[in-house]
């Protein structure tokens, strides 16, 4: 199934595909023992019942938004849920949920992977929009890019926190200068 193909199936399950990465050199054993040790995300809560091995944080999710010199967040309390450390050998997989800690009909759902590689940082996964096929409609003119934004808003913060070196987009300067 082509990409396009899945985001078609997606939507018609009423749910909008995300995947957002963050490239950049991260030690795999520094990044377990941050991950499995997560109070660093928030303050832990009680788990969802139904979902053993679960660990849930209090947080605030934010969505930056940024005009020249006047910086501007919005925060929205959120509840994460993480699952357990999964050793691939080469990388680390995270079960990652997100929702809303208040006023939840209101707020989509998102729930997918965090993949830690020695190369960075992979979030991928689903949101279901709020408000049914509607929510769809205005999700695809406008909410994705928040929805975006906020992901990569939280995949910068666990990024810090894991210790990932960020990639350096320009030329290494010569020995000589």
């Amino acid at each position: 199934m082509t990409g396009a193909e899945a985001a078609g199936a997606a939507r018609t399950m009423g749910v909008t595909r995300l995947a957002v990465d963050l490239p950049g050199r991260i030690d795999l054993a520094e990044a377990r023992r941050h991950l499995e040790a997560a109070d660093w995300l928030g303050t832990p809560s009680e788990p969802p019942a139904d979902r053993p091995g679960v660990r849930r944080y209090l947080t605030d999710l934010v969505l930056p938004l940024s005009t020249p010199g006047r910086p501007l967040e919005f925060r929205k309390a959120a509840l994460v849920d993480l699952g357990p450390v999964v050793d691939r050998g080469s990388s680390l997989e995270v079960e990652i949920s997100w929702q809303s800690a208040t006023m939840a009909p209101l707020f989509p759902v998102f729930a997918g992977l965090l993949l830690v590689t020695p190369a960075g940082l992979v979030l991928e996964g689903a949101y279901a929009p709020p408000f049914g096929e509607a929510g769809m409609l205005i999700d695809r003119a406008a909410l994705h890019f928040v929805a975006r934004r906020t992901a990569r808003w939280f995949l910068n913060r666990v990024g810090a926190e894991l210790g990932l070196e960020p990639m350096s987009l320009g030329r290494e300067p010569s020995p000589d200068r």
